[in-house]
């Protein structure tokens, strides 16, 4: 069953027994998935930004949108304008495809996994999570890799911190034991 699914027909009845909500449009929903990665290399070697772009975007589906720096900092040599990062913000299908990859074959594969904190999220029920590398994802040819690098994803809800984790919890997140 995919994760779409599963959250139409076991998660959202159980949401809204135990929080008693009883309108099916107020129960807490994930709205976008965010993937961002920042590149200080990117400043001196532009050939850095295209090949991350490249596996980031057989990771996402979707092509990266690269993000740019706001004011110039001159201690860290970076003008306003310069190409800093990239992000990949996903929604609809493509979300829940990358979800249900995150949650069930990903994570798992992280080294010396023990599940992920629950200190994680924001006020508003954001949740946001950090991968040291990006062989973790099967797509990627190691052959491939010029560096090891890291990405943040953060699932954005429209719930506060303590329903989102519920939610996360029942679409199947492997929270550490506490």
């Amino acid at each position: 069953m995919n994760l779409k699914q599963h959250y139409q027909d076991e998660v959202i009845p159980k949401l809204m027994g135990e929080f008693s909500i009883t309108n099916k449009l107020a129960v807490p929903r994930i709205s976008k998935v965010v993937l961002n990665i920042g590149l200080k290399e990117a400043i001196s070697d532009k050939g850095v930004l295209e090949k991350t772009s490249t596996w980031l975007g057989v990771i996402t589906g979707q092509k990266p949108k690269v993000t740019r720096a706001k004011v110039s900092i001159a201690n860290f040599k970076v003008r306003a304008g310069d190409a800093v990062g990239l992000t990949v913000t996903l929604r609809g299908k493509r979300m829940y495809a990358f979800l249900t990859k995150l949650i069930n074959i990903v994570l798992p594969r992280v080294r010396d996994f023990q599940g992920v904190s629950t200190k994680s999220f924001d006020k508003k029920g954001n949740y946001t999570l950090g991968l040291s590398e990006q062989i973790v994802f099967g797509e990627i040819d190691y052959a491939q890799i010029d560096k090891v690098r890291g990405l943040e994803i953060t699932l954005v809800t429209n719930s506060n911190a303590k329903i989102a984790q519920r939610l996360l919890e029942l679409l199947g997140m492997p929270f550490a034991k506490v």
